[in-house]
Order: structure tokens, then sequence, then C-alpha cells
């Protein structure tokens, strides 16, 4: 299998659909795609939470847990690492990559604010020389906040977290037009969200290496949700959907996997 690193360079940009439970992490797997990652956002509201209080880390690690056994690359999103110390940010990291984790996703906000870049940089630093293997996508927010929301203040904070050892940056929030010189102006790989306007062979072209999906397919399935009952409600007729037998079988098979 081509390793998680590798992904990053090939002809395409890496197209990584986020999973927030076993079911939707199945889905992914069973269509082919040979990475998914986790979205703090999908975690943290099927428990009932905001996104990006720290409030997804006992949910997402036990995720991790279960969707280590599928066979795909796994990267997991884990907000700004859940704790102020680069140690233990870089202990539980560890910990993910000891149950097969190829990637983790590490922000550089809390609580919808940026925090100084040295201290993502020092978790940064923190992970990579614990755990030289996990491919870390070190996210950048200026843009996602409107925070000091410039192209040169991402380059400047992109800057320092490749230093400090990180394997690629993520950029949400960010616009066509700024894509072409940030992607200039990062020597890593770069990380977007998935483009209402723009396909990824469009954003591989402005020299985007991996689109992501982000809570997208979460947020999208509470709306077929909220759909189907409107249309049950209003006696139209109901869409189609994957048979109850068939995602029975995948589950069946997925727990026999696990006590074997």
């Amino acid at each position: 299998m081509t390793t998680f690193h590798e992904l990053h360079h090939t002809d395409a940009p890496l197209l990584l659909p986020n999973a927030w439970d076993v079911g939707s992490a199945l889905a992914f797997a069973n269509a082919g795609f040979p990475a998914v990652g986790t979205t703090s956002f999908g975690i943290a509201a099927s428990a009932g939470y905001p996104d990006g209080y720290r409030s997804s880390k006992q949910a997402t690690a036990a995720l991790v847990t279960q969707l280590v056994r599928l066979p795909i690359h796994l990267t997991v999103d884990i907000e700004d690492g859940y704790s102020d110390d680069p140690v233990e940010v870089a202990e539980f990291v560890a910990t993910l990559a000891g149950l097969g984790v190829a990637g983790i996703n590490l922000e550089d906000s809390r609580s919808g604010h940026l925090v100084d870049p040295a201290t993502a940089a020092s978790k940064i630093a923190a992970i990579k020389h614990r755990s030289p293997d996990v491919f870390i996508n070190a996210r950048v927010d200026n843009l996602w906040f409107a925070e000091d929301p410039s192209v040169d203040a991402v380059l400047r904070r992109a800057h320092t977290y490749a230093d400090s050892g990180a394997d690629g940056i993520f950029v949400p929030g960010i616009t066509v037009q700024d894509i072409p010189r940030i992607t200039a102006g990062i020597l890593l790989p770069v990380n977007v969200l998935a483009h209402p306007t723009m396909t990824v062979t469009e954003l591989g072209k402005l020299g985007v290496r991996r689109v992501s999906s982000g809570s997208l397919p979460y947020r999208a399935a509470v709306d077929a949700a909220v759909g189907i009952a409107n249309a049950l409600r209003g006696n139209k007729p109901l869409p189609a959907a994957t048979p109850y037998w068939e995602m029975q079988s995948h589950l069946v098979t997925f727990r026999q996997g696990i006590s074997d």
C-alpha cells in the first residue's frame, strides 16, 4: 500500500473524506478511499458538544480504537491537542500512533481564537520528536476565524510550523484567489477544504495537494435526515438509500474482524 506521506505527492491531490463514527468510516472505506480522516466537529456534535473546546478527546480516542482496524490510512483531528502542555500532546499522539494512526490534524487556535504560533510550534516539535513517522498536518486558522487574515500572516505561521517539523499545512477558509500564492509560498503539501465551486482537479492545478471534506458529510447527512422526515410528513416520495441488510452485513463483518 502507498504510504500516507506518499499519498500527498502523487499526480492528483489526496481526497480525504472525514468520518464521525464507525458507520461513516466503513462507508468511506468500502467506497475505496485509501485514507480517511476524522472530523472533530462531527464527533463533538454527535455527542452534543460544540467543536473546538477540547470536547472531542474522549470520543475521538474511543473511535480511533475501532477505526484503526479498517484497511485504510487513518488521520485524526485532535483540535489543538487537548492541552497546552506540548509533552501531554505528544504523549496523546504517541498513544494514537501506537494504535496505528498515520497522521494527525493540529489546530493553532482554541475556542475560536488564534493562539501564539510559538505555542503551536512547540507542540509540533514535541510530537515529531516523540512520533517521527506521524504525518503532522498543521492547521493555520487566520482565515478561518478572520484574525490577522492576510496571506502574509498565514505564510509566517506556516513557515514557523514547517521549521518545527510539520509535514503539511492546512489552511481552511482560503479564497480561490489566495490559493496560488499560498501554495507557492509553502514547500510542504497544502491542504484545503472542499470548495463549492472548484473540483479537486482544479484545486490540484493551483498547487493544492490535499482536499478534505471536513464536516460537510456530517452536516449533509443531518440535512438529509431532516429532509426524509419532512418528506414523510408531507406525503412525498422518499429517496433511495443503501439497503439495511447491506449496511448490516458490513457491520457484522467489521465486528467479526475485531473478535478474531
